[in-house]
């Protein structure tokens, strides 16, 4: 319980005064987003999914080739030097050589769609297996490209995390079994990296007055520096009121109500509000819209479909809109396209906030000023404060986590980062578009920060590479779980979490 003297401690409560108080101003966001992920008006879904992969391989196996050539080139065993060889099936017995390929693991566990269709059965729905891995060690390994695939063993493969449709070279010799006996395992490592404030101009900073230059400290900072706010995982629903306070307690931080002064100020500081995916929960087994037994008229009850989480989402951007600019990344319980990658979520969902989205012009290129709402694809990738951010709403990094025995999400997230492919399991398990021209999933130029939402818990690292990359990766947890929203300075990537409790 809070006293009176808490609250007169804190400046929530305070005797009137002749002072005017200071109006405090919401700091200017300055954001550029990109179309890296979105798809075609007239996409169709009748070519094949394989060139997907044919596509990565082509873009990451040149980078991959180079990193192994430069670490093996005067390797020597056995009093053989190793030797690289173009193709998975020019591999020979006894050979020691070095070869790239995308990695494929045959797990007993991991659906099949060739089965489905063997078996005259179809999946309406994405898979809900927890996990693919099994403790029999029964998963096989291998090595592919266009000619063929080769089985791949050894000790030192269990050092690494792979996964299906990430791009690797590996060194060592093939057994009498016909398998490749790995001695060694390279990446292509982190892209080259954007400098900062390469798509847009830095925004001029006024010079200080000789008289504010002398009577500031020059220990301390001129002023605090802009933040972002990650948030993800609202999951707002029409029944579970659980957690509905905290909500309301989440709205009233970011609009810097019921705060003292100084708090207000700081989050003041707050230029732009990233909603990470899952902003609606997923509909309860006991939902009284669901429950209702009513003729379905073209195969759709409208009975059945709860408009209130919707609503209440709708609610809560526009009370924030007018203060903060938000980017809204669709998550896997929103309504949005279930492949990867998710389009926007269509502005007729928020009959409210939706005055506050871009204008629609009749070219692309007519206006490239994002709305003070901008829905946005999953993944996404643009300019925030002139710093090069990619940020996904999970389902990339949950799917790896099916693959791997590992608790380790950051370690997985900078496998990512390593691979350059932020989806390496699309198309297998991924489910995702067919793309044939190009492949959007292959991280072209390297981020400075890389967040990813819907995560069971916080967590963050910085990652460097090899041309003095440094990538900030966050773990964004979700809201609905933890109660827990991520702010990054803007100047220095540093991250810092605020608990939201009732």
């Amino acid at each position: 319980m809070v006293t009176l003297d808490e609250l007169v401690g804190n400046g929530l409560l305070q005797k009137p005064s002749d002072t005017a108080p200071t109006q405090v101003e919401r700091a200017e966001s300055n954001y550029k987003s990109l179309d890296s992920f979105a798809l075609p008006k007239d996409r169709g879904y009748q070519q094949q999914f394989a060139d997907v992969y044919f596509l990565r391989l082509t873009k990451i196996k040149p980078a991959v080739e180079q990193v192994a050539a430069a670490a093996w080139k005067n390797t020597v065993l056995g009093g053989e030097k190793a030797t690289k060889v173009d193709r998975v099936l020019d591999v020979r017995q006894g050979h020691l050589c070095w070869v790239a390929g995308t990695v494929y693991m045959d797990m007993p566990l991991k659906p099949n769609v060739l089965d489905d269709v063997s078996k005259d059965r179809w999946i309406s729905g994405p898979t809900t297996v927890e996990n693919y891995f099994s403790n029999t060690g029964e998963e096989t390994l291998m090595l592919e490209d266009e000619s063929g695939r080769l089985k791949l063993v050894g000790d030192v493969l269990k050092n690494y995390f792979l996964v299906t449709g990430c791009i690797i070279a590996v060194m060592g010799t093939e057994n009498i079994n016909g398998e490749f006996e790995v001695l060694d395992l390279n990446f292509a490592d982190l892209p080259p990296q954007p400098d900062r404030w390469s798509l847009s101009k830095a925004p001029k900073i006024p010079k200080p007055k000789s008289e504010d230059i002398e009577m500031t400290d020059s220990s301390s900072p001129s002023q605090s520096s802009k933040k972002i706010a990650l948030v993800s995982g609202l999951e707002f629903s029409g029944t579970d009121t659980s957690y509905a306070m905290e909500l309301n307690l989440l709205l009233e931080y970011l609009l810097g109500e019921a705060l003292d002064p100084t708090a207000q100020s700081d989050v003041s500081q707050i230029s732009r509000l990233f909603i990470a995916g899952n902003s609606i929960a997923k509909p309860s087994e006991h939902d009284p819209a669901t429950d209702k037994k009513a003729l379905k008229k073209y195969g759709y009850d409208s009975s059945s479909y709860n408009p209130l989480p919707s609503q209440l989402l709708d609610t809560f951007l526009t009370s924030l809109l007018p203060t903060i600019p938000i980017t809204l990344l669709p998550g896997v319980q929103d309504p949005a396209n279930v492949s990867y990658p998710q389009q926007p979520i269509h502005a007729a969902m928020f009959p409210s906030a939706r005055t506050y989205t871009a204008e629609p012009t009749p070219s692309p290129s007519a206006s490239d000023e994002p709305g003070w709402l901008d829905a946005v694809t999953n993944p996404w990738e643009g300019e925030v404060e002139g710093w090069r951010v990619l940020g996904t709403g999970g389902q990339n990094l949950d799917d790896i986590c099916r693959y791997v025995d590992s608790a380790d999400r950051l370690g997985m997230m900078e496998a990512m980062c390593r691979w350059r492919c932020s989806a390496p399991t699309a198309p297998d398990t991924l489910w995702s578009y067919p793309f044939q021209d190009d492949e959007p999933f292959v991280m072209k130029t390297c981020p400075h920060l890389y967040f990813i939402g819907c995560q069971p818990e916080f967590g963050t690292k910085i990652i460097d590479g090899p041309q003095g990359q440094m990538v900030r990766l966050v773990l964004v947890p979700s809201f609905a779980a933890t109660k827990e929203i991520v702010l990054i300075d803007t100047e220095t990537l540093d991250v810092s979490k605020v608990k939201i409790s009732a």
